[in-house]
């Protein structure tokens, strides 16, 4: 799992360009004093997720009865991270870190992309009526794996959970049943804010 003094191996221009910005941060700290703190986060979700995200994808597809689309085989593994635990502990670090420092902070909900998608389709199953599909994951597509696509995102928090007594609070199951809610009952926020792009397959 990844540690605050991993070496950075990023696999993609778009992992490259976050470690850049790392790095940036760290050099402006040592030559200049500037006092920053680094967080590195697992994946976020909940209220407000920006629709071509995998967890509102598919909760917003769904809904709309289009294809899920799933890449690969569904067997890459990420940790979530529900959003208000995220800025719980960005409040302890900001307020507790030291400057120059660098702190994980993941949610100890590792899930495979294929399991998690399973588990919104019975949770929109369940919540949502006049779904134009039933069941959900009739839905489920596979597509082609997007390139650069790490098998495992493992992210180890020990450091601010033992500096600063920080958990994460919501398992995955409370965490989505709580998000699907707010997609269901929240059309027209993603529903203005997709309008302009095409999200999908």
């Amino acid at each position: 799992s990844f540690k605050e003094a991993s070496p950075y191996v990023p696999n993609s221009p778009y992992a490259a360009s976050k470690a850049g910005s790392d790095h940036l941060v760290r050099a402006y700290h040592h030559t200049y004093g500037l006092p920053t703190i680094t967080t590195h986060c697992s994946n976020n979700y909940g209220p407000y997720h920006h629709p071509e995200k995998l967890i509102p994808l598919t909760c917003i597809n769904i809904l709309q009865g289009q294809p899920i689309p799933v890449y690969g085989d569904g067997q890459n593994i990420r940790d979530w991270l529900y959003v208000q635990d995220h800025c719980q502990a960005l409040d302890t670090v900001i307020h507790r870190g030291k400057p120059g420092q660098t702190y994980n902070i993941g949610g100890n909900n590792e899930v495979r992309n294929l399991n998690l998608v399973n588990l919104l389709c019975k949770l929109m199953d369940e919540l949502a009526p006049n779904l134009p599909v039933r069941p959900s994951r009739d839905l489920i597509t596979f597509v082609s794996d997007r390139p650069g696509h790490d098998r495992r995102y493992a992210i180890n928090a020990n450091k601010l959970m033992i500096q600063f007594g920080w958990r994460p609070q919501t398992d995955i199951e409370t965490g989505l049943r709580q998000t699907v809610q707010w997609y269901i009952d929240h059309r027209d926020w993603w529903e203005n804010l997709s309008s302009g792009f095409k999200i999908g397959v």
